[in-house]
């Protein structure tokens, strides 16, 4: 590039802004998400807590508007029992370096290159044949917690909901509210957002950020989450399987 590229690239990436939105459906945080809002500020990133709420779909589409966030900037959303492992200064690095770029979508930690029929990320046959990536850490713990490999990081189709960031310019460009045709308030917005992205044919990154997850999915065996992901393969059948 030439050097009024770089100068241009600087000055973008200098001038963007960071914010985070966490959802959460109790009224009481807990130790994880303090600690959570407290690197956040460490890093100079704006947090929004979204307490005791009813639908992630609502809530998201809600503080996105109350955030005093200009087109470039970024904005996180994450779960509230995370815990950000990497450097304050790298991670904002990380994310201004990626989402500076137009042709970028959303970042993430976890997600797969092929999204299959199914439309289960994490399908074991695709995993064993090499086709997810990222890194994640499973437990409250660091010295007990499950090192969750994936796959090598890069380019994927979509991403796993419980980190991701785009511009607010990119988030203003897809449908954040839930489907209709989903039943359930709170599973399957991560795969519907970012295979919107995906097939606007912006590009969706892993980024090789540490994050711990308390969280194991256990929850994505419920009721809801399978009567999401029919209404999500019935609404994108035609582009199944997504292919990075």
């Amino acid at each position: 590039r030439s050097s009024l590229q770089r100068l241009n690239s600087f000055k973008t990436s200098a001038s963007m802004k960071i914010y985070s939105l966490t959802c959460t459906r109790g009224g009481e945080m807990s130790e994880t998400t303090s600690n959570l809002l407290e690197y956040l500020k460490r890093c100079d990133i704006e947090s929004k807590m979204l307490v005791d709420k009813t639908s992630i779909f609502d809530a998201y589409e809600n503080g996105i508007d109350e955030l005093q966030a200009d087109p470039d900037d970024i904005i996180i959303l994450c779960h509230d029992d995370i815990k950000i492992l990497t450097d304050p200064l790298v991670f904002t690095s990380l994310l201004k370096e990626k989402l500076r770029k137009p042709k970028v979508g959303f970042v993430g930690v976890a997600g797969t290159k092929i999204l299959s029929r199914d439309a289960v990320w994490w399908d074991k046959d695709l995993w064993e044949r090499g086709f997810h990536s990222g890194h994640v850490f499973h437990g409250s713990d660091i010295t007990k917690a499950d090192d969750t490999h994936f796959g090598k990081l890069g380019k994927v189709a979509v991403l796993d909901g419980l980190f991701l960031a785009a511009t607010k310019k990119t988030l203003r460009s897809i449908q954040i509210t839930r489907p209709k045709s989903f039943e359930g308030e709170w599973d399957f917005y991560d795969i519907f957002y970012t295979t919107q992205t995906f097939l606007k044919q912006k590009e969706n990154y892993t980024l090789p950020i540490q994050i711990m997850h308390e969280s194991k999915g256990e929850l994505a065996g419920r009721d809801s989450w399978h009567k999401n992901r029919e209404a999500y393969i019935r609404l994108f059948n035609d582009h199944l399987p997504l292919r990075a």
